[in-house]
């Protein structure tokens, strides 16, 4: 650890919390951000993270701020107060997951201040977050990725220097195209199989251990067989917000996209005709689908239910 290192964050949410936990617990002097979730807030501060009441506080107390936030539009609110209180030589590092095109303009708004900015969006569980065992994909110059990753290995098991700013942002685009697609997939194929007279149960049978299982696969299904809500903590309204970012990194490299265009029409159904904003998690997507087609893909058993 270096000791002249000072470290914000602002973003204390699912995954924030224990990125943040992991570095104060690792001896790193921590500064964050009030957060209208008090509970991760006052977590922290009896580590002996310090709350500040604004982004220019935590950037008057920091050489380095994380930023783990819904997307791009709040990053850049962020990045404005922020910099009013950054000294040369500091460093903003943003782990959302966010357009790439946005990324690259916030590093050159702050490269005339001396400020150096770096994407290191994150693979992984808010279980992993608290356990330290996240991944990092990040863009940055390799003199900042240098300084960076011993900080960064204190909350992720994998640290990939994806490329330059921006490079991670549009890494993280496609692991989330590969992994929302499986959602799109199994959340249709569970429906068609209802239609057609075959249990989420038995679809499971078949799957399960054989060359179609998956990471991703087991916790998606999570839901639909043992009725846990909370098996992945990923809301459809976030992965709706990421297919849109594909989209736009798609259209900027001038490529059709066809799939990408599906996958996100098949979020936007759920965020837009469920009712309730998509703050549902993603592997409630079968759900939506099902009720789409006139069939009911509920559990039949949700877990801490009777």
């Amino acid at each position: 650890m270096s000791a002249a290192e000072k470290i914000g964050f602002i973003g204390v949410g699912l995954m924030g919390h224990g990125m943040a936990k992991n570095m104060v617990e690792k001896g790193y002097p921590l500064t964050i951000l009030a957060h209208r979730n008090r509970k991760p807030v006052e977590d922290l501060v009896s580590r002996g993270a310090r709350e500040a009441a604004s982004a220019k506080e935590v950037g008057e107390n920091s050489t380095i701020v994380f930023l783990c936030v819904t997307g791009s539009r709040e990053v850049e609110a962020v990045v404005r107060g922020l910099k009013e209180g950054l000294k040369p030589g500091s460093v903003i590092v943003d782990c959302s997951t966010a357009d790439p095109n946005s990324t690259v303009a916030l590093a050159a708004e702050l490269a005339p201040l001396g400020i150096d900015y770096a994407d290191a969006p994150l693979g992984g569980t808010p279980v992993q977050a608290e356990e330290g065992k996240l991944s990092a994909m990040v863009g940055a110059s390799d003199a900042v990725f240098a300084r960076l990753k011993p900080v960064i290995e204190t909350w992720a098991g994998k640290v990939v220097h994806t490329g330059g700013v921006g490079d991670g942002h549009r890494m993280k685009l496609l692991n989330n195209f590969l992994s929302l697609g499986y959602a799109a997939l199994y959340a249709e194929a569970l429906a068609l199989a209802a239609k057609v007279g075959i249990t989420a149960e038995r679809f499971d049978s078949v799957i399960r251990g054989g060359r179609m299982d998956c990471g991703f696969y087991q916790t998606f299904m999570g839901y639909m067989i043992d009725g846990d809500r909370e098996a992945h903590k990923f809301t459809l309204s976030n992965a709706f917000k990421d297919m849109r970012y594909l989209e736009s990194m798609a259209d900027a490299a001038g490529m059709v996209n066809p799939v990408g265009n599906a996958v996100k029409n098949t979020f936007a159904l759920a965020v837009h005709d469920g009712g309730d904003g998509g703050e549902n998690y993603v592997p409630h997507l079968p759900e939506y689908i099902g009720r789409a087609n006139g069939v009911a893909l509920t559990p039949r058993k949700l877990k801490g239910q009777a």
